[in-house]
């Protein structure tokens, strides 16, 4: 049965059964970055042969957009500061960077002022981003982390890379709050369990509102201190744009899953061959960045968000362009991204700006 395990999940059976059972969060972490066996450091897992697909790749009006508005925020926000960082957390196959670059001419000075800053951590898309981008001719650097990227005015686009840094999960239980790990059954598998001992001092933790949940709810936060390091740095000059899938505001439940192929998949099978992700809070995350003294602007549902920009305008523009059938594949994708319901990407997707807390109404934030 063991040559049926992939080679990752060798070597975390091996751990657990060494050092005991894992938190989740490391668990997803070994899954996703292992240096040897990680899902994100030997793969291309992007587009329709991939597993997954991300807003940038269902249409080019999403990175245009976000080019747009980022070019706007640069020119009347920030007052076109020369040598601006564009920095991109995970740019996966470059498809938003290149559509935003595109859109961004439209505005004078503002790509020549530009100094790229990708943080991505694979191999494998650090060649893809470099073949793609090598024809614009601009400068580009590579970082592991954001904590690499020189400090100075900065742009900062994240787009569904909050939901891939490791989650942890604890479940109340009738002596406190347990965390939730990853271990071996007797019958062989990898299966969720709880820790036997509870989380010390862990309710005064919690959002005052869930503090008194009831026995076997679930509670989902991150250890990462991205959030942190990005009001650091927009603080003084700087804004970011995150789009995620998420909820608004503090929640109970579980939302780690796998996917593979464009299916959901068991997140405790084939181990460093399947994505992994979690929903967002991005009420946790508005708090840490603001307890670095940075502005939070939202959430608000990607559909509002992109509807405010003018989406609506630009499929109309596209279509008068192109043959029939390509107007089909445009209002297709407009219905994908701004898709209502509690599953639609429109509505499950939200989009928060951090900033300089100088800064007031932000396009598609106003209040």
């Amino acid at each position: 049965m063991a040559d049926e395990f992939s080679p990752l999940e060798r070597e975390i059976r091996q751990r657990v059964r060494v050092a005991g059972p894992m938190p989740i969060a490391e668990y997803m972490r070994l899954c996703l970055t292992h240096p040897q066996y990680g899902y994100y450091m030997n793969r291309d897992p992007l587009g329709a042969r991939g597993d997954f697909i991300t807003a940038p790749e269902i249409s080019q009006m999403f990175g245009e957009l976000i080019g747009v508005w980022l070019a706007s925020v640069w020119q009347q926000q920030l007052g076109a500061p020369e040598n601006v960082r564009l920095i991109e957390l995970g740019p996966g196959r470059a498809a938003m960077l290149l559509d935003v670059l595109r859109a961004a001419k439209t505005v004078p000075g503002f790509q020549e002022a530009l100094v790229l800053h990708l943080v991505e951590i694979s191999p494998a898309l650090r060649t893809v981003q470099e073949q793609r981008l090598e024809p614009l001719g601009l400068t580009v650097q590579w970082h592991s982390a954001l904590e690499e990227v020189p400090a100075g005015p900065c742009l900062i686009i994240a787009n569904e890379f909050i939901d891939a840094l490791p989650v942890h999960q604890a479940v109340k239980q009738a002596d406190g709050w347990h965390e939730r790990v990853v271990a071996i059954a007797p019958d062989d598998t990898l299966v969720i369990g709880i820790a036997s001992d509870p989380l010390p001092h862990f309710e005064a933790t919690l959002p005052q509102g869930l503090r008194l949940s009831p026995d076997g709810s679930i509670y989902e936060w991150r250890a990462d201190t991205t959030a942190l390091e990005i009001g650091r740095r927009v603080r003084h000059d700087g804004v970011a744009l995150i789009v995620d899938y998420g909820h608004a505001w503090y929640g109970l439940g579980e939302t780690f899953q796998a996917v593979s192929g464009h299916a959901f998949t068991d997140p405790l099978r084939s181990s460093g061959e399947v994505d992994l992700t979690a929903h967002v809070d991005f009420a946790a995350l508005a708090q840490s960045a603001e307890s670095m003294g940075a502005r939070v602007h939202g959430p608000i549902a990607q559909r509002d968000w992109l509807r405010r920009l003018g989406i609506d305008q630009r499929a109309t523009a596209l279509k008068a362009h192109v043959p029939y059938s390509k107007t089909i594949e445009i209002d297709q994708a407009l219905s994908r991204l701004t898709a209502s319901g509690p599953k639609g990407m429109g509505e499950l997707c939200k989009a928060v700006a951090i900033t300089d807390p100088k800064l007031d109404q932000l396009p598609g934030f106003e209040s």
